[in-house]
């Protein structure tokens, strides 16, 4: 292949190459940081919560479990809200609330201290309640963000995905863990 027609060929196709990403400045734009920031707020809020006061018991919801709910779930129904197109907001918004389960169940388990056997450790149970239920309010989310995707208003296409989300997940947190 010749040097000109390295020119038409997409530095992302090409083979063999270790070249950086097309768009550096790509983390100056806020909508990355919203998405970033979208994934990582349920771990942050957990992390928090099992490092400052971590809970003792697991028989009942807490207030920081619904608040680890609702990170998870309000933020990745922004990381959807950021994208255009129903497909891309559906699975972004599931994407981002895999994720972010996927680490305050982790954080749960590096939390928990010594291992129980028989019994879950309060930071566990309490992860992954929180994380049940983030991911039924990402998936409601999910399903409002692909409705409204189209809308060019970023601002409505955020408070719908995100209400509804945070709704459903604040629910569900007392339907595992009634207290």
């Amino acid at each position: 292949m010749s040097t000109a027609d390295d020119d038409l060929v997409p530095i992302s196709v090409r083979l063999g190459d270790v070249v950086p990403p097309e768009d550096p400045e790509d983390w100056t734009r806020p909508l990355t940081w919203v998405a970033a920031l979208g994934m990582l707020a349920a771990p942050l809020v957990a992390l928090g919560w099992f490092v400052a006061a971590a809970p003792t018991e697991a028989t009942r919801a807490l207030p920081a479990t619904v608040a680890v709910a609702v990170a998870l779930s309000g933020g990745a129904a922004a990381t959807g809200a950021t994208q255009l197109g129903v497909a891309r907001a559906w699975t972004a918004t599931l994407a981002a609330g895999l994720f972010g389960a996927l680490a305050v169940v982790m954080l749960g388990v590096v939390m928990a201290g010594g291992r129980q056997v028989g019994v879950a450790s309060p930071t566990l149970a309490h992860g992954f309640a929180a994380a049940l239920a983030g991911l039924a309010g990402a998936a409601a989310g999910s399903l409002v963000a692909a409705v409204v995707a189209r809308l060019q208003s970023r601002l409505v296409r955020f408070l719908a995905a995100v209400t509804a989300a945070v709704a459903v997940a604040a629910v569900a947190v007392s339907v595992l863990l009634p207290g």
